[in-house]
């Protein structure tokens, strides 16, 4: 249980990434050029009405009293008042995380279905064919921008074969799992390329211990070898890599629910930068930044659980 001791510890080293993030997305956002109260009111907006707004939510403070302000919203467990849907922040983040969270988990699982697979061909059957073709069709997914992979999914899927819907995120489970197959899989063909190649390295360095080879010494059949020693070995390394690609994923979900107009927290975070909405902003941010903080987390748990050779 000693391995574990990192646990107790983990969370208070992670506790200064999530203030730097929030001072940093504070300082920036309120860098862009335009004042969010005029944007709200339109160009016939009186001062007096400016004035009026702006002192409503704080913003004629110097900015250390409104970052002030935010943390200390932030320990009474809310994140402000939207200025442009005029709602707890908080509130409006909920009713936008699920799609968000089926996104990713969609991704990432269908990003290891496929990894998985191509990376175990590849390693078996070295030089082979078989390893030609998947090492170039993963180098190639590094290359391709996830808008215009999603755009030629929509076109080749939903235009021409009419299988999928073009956008949205529908009602009922069965409507929302058929709206979420061509972005899930977008955001899988970019994710997959990379768990591959590294899997597929992982797995070669693997095929080659002295732990592989003391297992063939002792008869066991090269299946076996390959699944039971060499498979779980290799995993290890992947897991630290899809954590990090995990927070990759969940920041391009901004450029995924653009494009097929998914009502998540990413399309939330686009719209709050367009009409300066601080708290929005700060408040999606915050909580992109926690999500890739709890995954990189977990990822050390697997980690140490997985290798009891890794020590944190």
């Amino acid at each position: 249980m000693n391995r574990y001791r990192f646990v107790l510890f983990r969370p208070f080293q992670l506790l200064p990434v999530l203030v730097g993030i929030s001072i940093i997305t504070f300082v920036l956002i309120r860098s862009i050029p335009g004042d969010p109260v005029r944007v709200l009111l339109g160009p016939r907006s009186t001062p007096g009405a400016i004035e009026r707004i702006r002192d409503q939510f704080g913003l004629n403070e110097p900015i250390w009293m409104q970052y002030f302000y935010f943390v200390k919203n932030l320990f009474q467990g809310e994140m402000g008042r939207s200025i442009l849907y005029k709602v707890d922040v908080l509130k409006l983040i909920a009713t936008r995380i699920e799609p968000t969270a089926v996104l990713v988990t969609g991704a990432v699982c269908l990003a290891l279905l496929i990894a998985i697979p191509l990376a175990a061909i590849a390693a078996r059957n070295r030089g082979s064919a078989a390893d030609h073709i998947i090492r170039l069709v993963s180098t190639a997914g590094l290359g391709f921008p996830a808008f215009w992979l999603g755009i030629m999914l929509i076109i080749v899927f939903s235009v021409q074969l009419d299988l999928f819907p073009v956008s949205g995120y529908g009602r009922t489970f069965v409507d929302k799992a058929h709206h979420m197959v061509l972005p899930c899989l977008t955001a899988a063909l970019a994710l997959s390329a990379v768990l591959t190649r590294n899997l597929r390295a992982s797995l070669l360095a693997e095929l080659n211990s002295d732990q592989a080879t003391a297992a063939r010494a002792r008869g066991l059949p090269e299946g076996q070898v390959f699944w039971r020693h060499v498979m779980p070995n290799s995993l290890v390394p992947t897991i630290n890599l899809l954590a990090i690609n995990i927070g990759w994923l969940i920041s391009g979900t901004v450029v995924l629910e653009s494009v097929f107009a998914i009502p998540g927290m990413g399309q939330l975070l686009v719209r709050g930068i367009f009409t300066r909405d601080y708290m929005v902003v700060q408040g999606v941010a915050m909580c992109f930044a926690l999500a890739t903080v709890l995954v990189n987390f977990l990822a050390d748990i697997l980690t140490v659980a997985a290798d009891p050779r890794v020590k944190l």
